[in-house]
């Protein structure tokens, strides 16, 4: 094989024995080191601090997985410091090492793979499936992006070049030191997307993870490091995100900010962005990604089976946490009384329960604060529309809640607008598929969308007038695939950044034309 073919790092099975068992020992593996503290990571340095939070296992928050060090002002300026040095050495790496490292990192990832993923399963509250496919993304990742940067360092050097004249040169260099606030739901996957991204094009970076999956972050930067990337490049920089969130992004000498994570604070990081702070020379750029109110559109003609099934897995994998998750499902009023019956039907299937089991194919919400704001909604769901199964929650151990569906809604109402992030999912009828167009496209999100019917002129159709980033046709809504399927939306769903795909790297550099007259 090439080494600029990719391919996708496969699923495991999990219907054969030995896997399960080799999932067994990733869980021993990985709660041999839980319970431990977890320091910063500056310039390659341990740095322990005086604050700590608690990592909890959502599935049993009475058990604390560790206690992560928090960085303050002092650790911020200082992992600055050690990134701007660092970019002076790094900018100027050969590309082919640079994506070396990436390479050596996801073969380390492909040997630990089953304990890496059953650290999602504890700390994250991920299922075995769910938790397996982050991983496989994360590695695909760093394949995919290591082969995209040798692709790009061999732009023909005389582009658009009079040859007698003159020779003219189009090169990409890097931005510089960048801010890297990564989520919770993906903690490894799209952590090791966003910032082996920035460093594979030469910008060195301060990584802010999530506050409740800071030990898989942890180990993602040993892995970095164990592939031989310097000390310095990528700096680990847990912390409150009104402290330390706040300075790297308002800091003048913040190159760019990749975020992943809330409308309401990657908004607000925009905002801040844009503003010039003294001693600023650049306009910051922002690669942001926020969020979806995503929807599954049910034609007069389709394969209903197909829409059930595709829209309660969307709706309910891993707990309606997903950004790409089906929150509304828009069904034809042909057809709404038999897919209802059976979205009832699949989800009342769903086996609830701590994942570190593998027969609970649903785990807990993320934390005390997720719990709460989901049941905030199912309570109003209670009164916008009627409530079909689920509606329940327990978190005596874990913070479980039933996977809950409201039909007959009103398109406008707040459970059909507002996301929930959580597994809840409303549904509502429509006339025609026109006017299932328009009740897709009325949020102010634009991330992830299917489509489920036989209707090739109906399929042109959402082609052209559904508006998301990424539209499927006959399939869930989940699942994007790196390379494949680049991701990123539209609207208030953040600034289509497109992960996984062609030009995302791009977004991470600037071109430089140079011209030498003869």
């Amino acid at each position: 094989m090439a080494i600029y073919d990719y391919i996708t790092e496969p699923l495991t099975n999990f219907g054969d024995a030995k896997n399960l068992k080799a999932y067994e020992a990733g869980l021993k593996t990985a709660r041999s080191y839980l319970g431990e503290e977890f320091p910063l990571i500056i310039n390659g340095e341990r740095i322990f601090t005086d604050t700590h939070i608690k990592s909890l296992n959502p599935s049993n928050h009475s058990e604390v997985l560790g206690e992560i060090c928090q960085a303050g002002m002092p650790e911020a300026e200082m992992a600055m410091e050690a990134a701007l040095t660092t970019f002076e050495f790094w900018k100027k790496v050969d590309p082919r090492v640079r994506a070396d490292v990436l390479f050596k990192a996801a073969n380390i990832m492909k040997r630990r793979k089953h304990e890496l993923s059953a650290l999602m399963t504890l700390e994250a509250g991920k299922p075995w499936v769910e938790a397996d496919a982050d991983t496989a993304e994360a590695i695909d990742f760093l394949e995919y992006y290591g082969r995209q940067m040798l692709k790009m360092s061999r732009i023909d050097d005389t582009v658009l070049s009079r040859r007698d004249i003159e020779r003219n040169e189009y090169i990409y260099i890097p931005l510089g030191v960048g801010a890297i606030i990564t989520p919770w739901n993906f903690p490894l996957a799209i952590l090791t997307g966003m910032t082996s991204a920035a460093v594979v094009s030469s910008n060195t970076v301060l990584l802010k993870p999530a506050s409740t999956t800071l030990i898989i972050a942890y180990k993602f930067v040993e892995i970095m490091e164990e592939a031989g990337l310097p000390a310095g490049v990528i700096n680990y920089m847990p912390g409150k995100g009104s402290i330390v969130g706040d300075f790297i992004v308002k800091h003048p000498k913040t190159r760019f900010i990749s975020f992943t994570g809330s409308k309401e604070v990657g908004s607000g990081i925009y905002e801040n962005a844009a503003k010039l702070q003294k001693g600023q020379i650049w306009l910051k750029r922002v690669i942001a990604e926020m969020g979806g109110k995503d929807a599954i559109l049910v034609d007069n003609d389709a394969d209903l089976d197909m829409a059930a099934t595709s829209i309660v897995t969307s709706a309910f994998g891993f707990s309606g946490q997903k950004c790409s998750a089906c929150s509304r499902a828009i069904i034809h009023e042909d057809v709404y009384d038999d897919v209802v019956k059976m979205i009832k039907e699949k989800t009342e299937k769903i086996v609830l329960g701590d994942v570190e089991d593998f027969t609970n194919k649903m785990g807990p919400v993320n934390d005390i604060l997720a719990f709460n704001r989901i049941n905030e909604y199912i309570e109003i769901g209670k009164k916008e529309g009627k409530l079909l199964t689920g509606g329940t929650s327990d978190m005596s151990k874990g913070y479980f809640i039933n996977p809950t569906v409201f039909i007959d809604l009103d398109p406008k109402a707040r459970l059909m607008q507002e996301e929930i992030f959580g597994p809840v999912l409303s549904v509502c009828k429509v006339k025609s598929f026109e006017e299932g167009i328009e009740v897709v496209n009325n949020t102010e999100y634009g991330l992830t969308g299917a489509v489920i019917s036989n209707d090739r002129a109906h399929l042109e159709m959402a082609r052209e007038d559904f508006h998301v980033g990424n539209l499927y046709f006959n399939r869930k809504c989940t699942g994007a695939i790196v390379g494949y399927q680049p991701f990123g939306g539209f609207n208030m769903s953040g600034t289509d950044s497109k992960a996984g795909g062609p030009d995302y790297l791009v977004l991470h550099m600037q071109g430089k034309s140079i011209t030498e007259q003869f």
